[in-house]
């Protein structure tokens, strides 16, 4: 399994330095334009963690390796719409990340009483066209643009208690993450500490 934890304000930052971390053609696919860095970063400050639902991959370095933005039309989510937006890092493609964080973004908009999830692409961008469609959606070309658009049933107990257990064991992935982050930091800081105080008793 992959672990896919909800974001909150908390990780603004690391969502900030994920997106700038996209090529200029890597931001075209994502935003449908090349955003330049401030536009990035009013993307960001923008987000509302209230509202919407924000979803990340990390890796063992707690780097945001992929993530996802599940945005609900109206504060009121039940028989409302979502759209959703996907960016993965270039080196860590064609391991199914976008495809993992769409069926995520799904299951949490169908538990939310969504009736509806829309995705706005470039019709350039296949591989999240394929995505969409391998998910059952419609997908109506117009141009440059696509537009996926994925009725969703209902929500189940099933569906529920899946998002329950599949967001705890993200959290708790993620703080062995973070205690194994802070165990080699510390090591490699009493590392570096520790040799110059060795190659001065070596010269003495």
């Amino acid at each position: 399994m992959v672990p896919i934890r909800s974001l909150g304000e908390n990780h603004r930052a690391r969502i900030a330095e994920h997106l700038l971390t996209l090529s200029q053609h890597d931001r075209y696919y994502r935003f449908g334009f090349a955003a330049k860095d401030e536009q990035v970063r009013a993307y960001v400050a923008g987000l509302n963690f209230d509202r919407d639902e924000i979803f990340g991959i990390y890796n063992r370095r707690l780097k945001l390796i992929a993530m996802a933005h599940l945005a609900f039309s109206s504060d009121s989510r039940v028989s409302g719409s979502s759209e959703f937006g996907v960016s993965v890092l270039e080196p860590v493609r064609g391991r199914g990340y976008g495809g993992r964080l769409f069926e995520r973004a799904v299951m949490h908009a169908r538990n939310e009483g969504v009736t509806t999830m829309y995705v706005h692409v470039l019709s350039e961008n296949t591989a999240m066209l394929t995505i969409a469609r391998r998910a059952g959606a419609t997908v109506v070309r117009d141009g440059a643009e696509s537009e996926a658009h994925l009725s969703l049933t209902p929500a189940t107990f099933h569906s529920q208690m899946a998002e329950m257990v599949e967001e705890h064991l993200a959290q708790a992935n993620y703080q062995i993450k973070a205690q194994a982050k802070q165990f080699w930091d510390t090591y490699a800081g009493l590392q570096r500490a520790w040799m110059p105080a060795k190659r001065e008793d070596h010269l003495n």
